[in-house]
């Protein structure tokens, strides 16, 4: 943009990619097309952990040791599609908060460690030699495959080839190490290969959901090599770099489909919003099961445009106090909180760097919120109305 438009900044240069959003669009009368909302927590109870390996309490021990075994639980199975599309409206890339009749919101380090119970801090969830595509980096994938995974050379290059990518298939992954009941294979990998397998299922359908909706990169595997050292990762701060990363996508007009853990979206909502968007769970257990179980899955698939509607409306005309705005104020004094929650900086998920403002949001913190500086400017941004045409790169600090 570079004039101002009804309801907006003065300044145009604000929100330069303002033009493909899709509220412009509502704004005009339009709407989008349905977005898909993808979704994978389904998929967790396909593996059954209990009879996937004979070394079932060793098993278990090495997928507990890092703390993302909460994932397996919270996960919601379905989607609520009408909260997720109602607030993607809100979202705005550059800011990467939510923009309300009142001022800004967002999803901060903070809910990411209360609603999920992962770590926020730690060693940055990077791998540069699988940035991009070569025929050493396929090599390379070929090699670590086999060596985490305790398959043949051969049996690692077929499935390389068959994802064509640095990928491999969630279900080539859930088939060789988790093979159903009755089957005549009894002949069963290292238990810490099997573990790997399932941590990097697990990634897959969570945290790192993908558009795909099949395939897991083999650059996360790379992570998972010292399973003594997976705890020791930043995976909240990354799930919240990759998040950022679709909702901005989600919010150009052309754009189908939104991935990332959307559970964490709809549990933020959930807790900060009080619409009745959500059913509270009766059996839930504060302060020992992830925040996020506090409300009751959906269970509907199919999404109600007329809601979408009724939650927009509703988001018009919301008021500070229909905003819950710091819910986690006991938690503090539980030491669930880290300080890492202040951080002002950029968050980073492989080759992808978001902007983390929370000098933006400090009502939601507990404090008066002050006029903020201007956000961070990425070193290259093509923000256009398809997800082929949206790039982002921010410097990461």
């Amino acid at each position: 943009m570079c004039a101002p438009f009804p309801g907006g900044p003065s300044d145009g240069s604000l929100l330069k990619s303002f033009k493909d959003h899709v509220a412009l669009a509502i704004w005009s009368n339009e709407d989008r097309p349905i977005l898909k909302c993808v979704n994978h927590g389904a998929q967790i109870q396909e593996w059954d952990l209990q009879s996937c390996h004979p070394d079932t309490e060793g098993l278990q021990r090495i997928i507990q040791r890092p703390g993302l075994n909460t994932l397996i639980d919270c996960s919601y199975r379905k989607a609520n599609k009408e909260v997720i599309y109602a607030f993607v409206e809100r979202w705005q890339p550059e800011t990467n908060t939510f923009h309300l009749p009142f001022g800004e919101m967002s999803i901060s380090l903070e809910d990411v460690s209360i609603l999920l119970k992962i770590l926020v801090t730690g060693k940055v969830v990077a791998v540069e030699n699988f940035a991009r595509y070569t025929e050493e980096s396929r090599s390379d994938a070929i090699k670590l495959v086999s060596k985490l995974l305790g398959v043949s050379i051969e049996d690692a290059e077929d499935e390389v080839n068959i994802s064509k990518g640095l990928t491999v298939q969630k279900c080539w992954l859930k088939s060789r190490w988790c093979p159903k009941a009755g089957s005549s294979d009894t002949t069963y990998p290292p238990v810490e290969c099997t573990a790997r397998a399932y941590l990097l299922y697990l990634l897959s359908c969570t945290l790192f959901a993908d558009k795909s909706g099949s395939r897991v990169s083999i650059a996360l595997l790379k992570l998972l090599e010292d399973l003594d050292d997976v705890g020791k990762y930043a995976w909240g701060a990354a799930a919240l770099a990759y998040l950022y990363r679709h909702l901005g996508s989600a919010t150009k007009v052309q754009v189908s489909q939104i991935a990332g853990y959307l559970t964490l979206l709809e549990g933020c909502v959930y807790d900060h919003f009080k619409l009745g968007l959500a059913t509270p769970n009766a059996k839930y257990m504060d302060y020992v099961q992830p925040r996020v179980c506090r409300w009751i899955q959906k269970h509907e698939t199919v999404m109600n445009i007329d809601k979408v509607g009724s939650i927009r409306r509703t988001l018009d005309r919301l008021r500070p106090s229909e905003v819950t705005w710091d819910p986690y104020v006991n938690y503090r004094d539980n030491g669930v909180v880290y300080a890492m929650a202040f951080y002002s900086g950029t968050l980073k998920y492989m080759d992808v760097v978001e902007p983390y403002h929370p000098e933006r949001i400090l009502i939601q913190f507990g404090h008066v919120q002050s006029i903020s500086d201007p956000p961070y400017r990425p070193l290259e941004a093509h923000r256009g109305p398809s997800a082929l045409k949206y790039s982002v790169k921010y410097e990461f600090q």
